[in-house]
Order: structure tokens, then sequence, then C-alpha cells
């Protein structure tokens, strides 16, 4: 057993925090100096935005609320998870450029490469929220709720999101492939965006679509943030559920992330 093998069966947990934390300051440092790629982080959701709300908005009945304060919960939480891609494409261009296999030789907890990663995304993706809901209100978003209900929505996609980095981060590690990754990564998000309640009303789609929209764990984060934020509908008992499979998701795919990131 090699001497840096057993000084990482030592680290402690506050080590392995530390570690986790160095490795997102260092995630961010390497975003923030490719200024192209933060401006077009924020420009595919801004077009979403202005695509459904000028193009499709007029031919969506969305009933007694207005689409814009419709539509604009369902675009932030699919910039959520459109966000979350990016750790699973990061991870592989790591794994491709040998930067993990540097970090691996290092007397470091394994697992701080992910959590770092995961972590700073997370902010990341905290950042294009705040600008999407900026760029809402100036189309004609107007939030109803306290700040209370407002804070609790955001705080909603942001766990959303970061429970959705961990399965790409899943998915980059397998496929350790940075076009692959980025193309699975596209296969599994599209069909929950879309399949769900973040464009139109679900009851205005055929019963077996339908029926998978509602259990949807999308259409959950997108009526408990829609409630919380415009007070459409009642935010209890889609929140509950959203929170049940945050969690089923973050029990499986922890350690199948961890497991992969070994395996590399």
């Amino acid at each position: 057993m090699s001497s840096s093998t057993v000084e990482r069966e030592r680290i402690s947990v506050a080590e392995a925090l530390a570690d986790s934390g160095v490795m997102a300051r260092r995630q961010l440092r390497k975003v923030l100096r490719r200024p192209t790629y933060v401006i077009f982080a924020f420009v595919q959701p801004v077009m979403f935005l202005l695509l459904f709300r000028y193009v499709f908005g007029g031919a969506i009945k969305t009933g007694a609320i207005n689409y814009v304060n419709y539509l604009l919960p369902g675009i932030v939480v699919q910039t959520a998870v459109f966000g979350s891609l990016v750790t699973g494409l990061g991870l592989t261009e790591d794994l491709k450029a040998g930067v993990v296999d540097r970090l691996r030789s290092l007397p470091m907890a394994r697992s701080a490469v992910l959590i770092g990663r995961t972590t700073a995304d997370l902010l990341m993706n905290s950042m294009t929220l705040i600008v999407m809901v900026g760029v809402g209100v100036l189309v004609g978003f107007r939030p109803s709720q306290s700040v209370g209900s407002e804070l609790l929505a955001f705080l909603l996609v942001l766990a959303f999101a970061y429970v959705f980095s961990w399965i790409s981060a899943f998915v980059g590690l397998s496929v350790k492939d940075p076009e692959t990754a980025q193309s699975a990564g596209f296969i599994w998000v599209f069909p929950l965006t879309f399949a769900s309640s973040a464009f139109v009303p679900t009851a205005s789609m055929p019963g077996v679509v339908r029926a998978f929209a509602n259990v949807n764990p999308m259409t959950l984060a997108v009526n408990a943030t829609r409630s919380l934020s415009v007070g459409h509908g009642q935010a209890l008992h889609p929140a509950l559920g959203m929170l049940a499979w945050l969690a089923g998701l973050l029990l499986v795919f922890v350690p199948l992330a961890v497991r992969a990131f070994r395996r590399t």
C-alpha cells in the first residue's frame, strides 16, 4: 500500500470538507477565467424564455394565471437542470486532460473532487438563476408571494439542481468522453423537462404522457416553485414529493458516482 493511500485513508471529515472547498475554488477560478463560457451559460436559458414568452406563449392556455407567470418557474427549473449537465461534461474533460489522475495521486479525499465540483456548479447555477429571474421581471414576470416564500422556492430549485449534478457526474464518469457525456445528458434530461408542467399544463397531455408527467420530479419541482412564487396551486404536496424524489436520487447516485470515480 502506497504512502498516499495510507494518508488518504486517515483523512478526517473536516479535512475532506477542506479538500472539497479547495476543489470548489479551483473550479470557480477555472470558470471565471473563461468569460465567453460564462456569457453563453446565460444565453441559452434567456433564449428559451424569450421564445416561449413571445413565440409560443400566445397559443398556450394556462387559465387564470398569466402565461409569463406560469412560464418563468418552469424555465428556472429547466435552467437548473441544464446547468447540472455541466458537472458530467466537466469531469469528462478533466479525465481526458489527465487532471483527475493527478488529483488522485495527492493525499486528499477522493470524494472531494466530486463534492467540490458539484458545489462549484451549484454556485454557478445560483448566479444563472438570479439572472433569469431578473430577465423574467423585464418581460413581465411578477412574483406575488412573500420574500420568505420566494427564498424557499429558490432554495428548492438549488436543491433540485444539486442532486441532478450528481446524476450528471455519474453519467459523465461512466461514459468518460465529453462528446458522449453531452449527448447522454440531453437524452435523459429532455423527456423530464418537456413531459412536465414546465411549459404547459399537464391536463392538456394524452393520458399516458400525463400520468408520467404528474409523477415526474420536474413537474413536482415546477409546481412547488410556481406556487411559492406566484401562488398558483398549493406548494406542500409537490414540495414533499420533490424532496422524496431528491432524497432517493441522492442515496442512489452519490455512491454510484463515487464508485465510478474510483474505477476511472
